[in-house]
């Protein structure tokens, strides 16, 4: 299970690297231990930083000759000045916050572009799993339990369409991403993408 964890995520960063140009300057907030800034430098030619709040993850990412700053994106985002970054990138991390509105707009006021990815709670196996059984689904996607979770605010794709309606912020692309199998999703075929991604990556401004 773990094996496919890491396949399915490395899929998910081979989508956000092909969305971003090379040779621009990139935010990385909730890095980890670098693995998706190590793949941007390599294969975009990027200036990247990280923002990370696990020390050992930055103590990684420092292990790998990466930038990064330890901190709290709900806490640290406002220091970054307005447009200081051609892209920034925020990869399953937004359900974790706790004003993940407020965090939103610190990205799109810090980068000229956002590509966000979100674990999918539209997706069949986890309506499913609450259908049939009545309990907080576990999945590859959403491994926690509902007592150890990091996970506050879970959303869905189509959630996530409505939002950026809403608050006026364009969409550029949006890729569902299922196993290793990826698509773009759209207007047109939102409601069986919701379904059938397990992961949305949102490219955003």
């Amino acid at each position: 299970m773990q094996c496919m964890k890491n396949l399915e995520m490395k899929k998910e960063f081979k989508v956000i690297a092909d969305l971003l140009p090379s040779n621009i300057r990139v935010l990385d907030v909730g890095c980890g231990d670098g693995s998706l800034m190590s793949l941007l430098k390599k294969e975009k030619n990027v200036e990247v930083r990280g923002l990370e709040l696990n020390r050992e993850n930055v103590q990684e990412c420092i292990h790998k000759g990466l930038p990064v700053i330890q901190g709290n994106a709900e806490t640290e985002l406002h220091q970054f000045p307005d447009k200081s970054f051609d892209y920034v990138v925020l990869s399953q991390t937004l359900q974790a916050f706790y004003e993940p509105e407020k965090v939103l707009e610190n990205l799109l006021r810090i980068g000229k572009s956002v590509v966000i990815s979100i674990p999918n709670f539209g997706y069949w196996k986890v309506r499913t799993k609450l259908l049939f059984y009545g309990k907080m689904p576990v999945t590859k996607t959403l491994p926690n339990t509902w007592y150890n979770t990091p996970n506050l605010h879970m959303c869905t794709i189509k959630d996530l369409f409505n939002f950026c309606d809403e608050k006026n912020i364009i969409i550029k692309k949006v890729v569902g991403v299922n196993e290793n199998k990826t698509s773009l999703i759209r207007k047109s075929n939102l409601e069986i993408k919701n379904l059938f991604s397990k992961v949305g990556i949102f490219l955003i401004s």
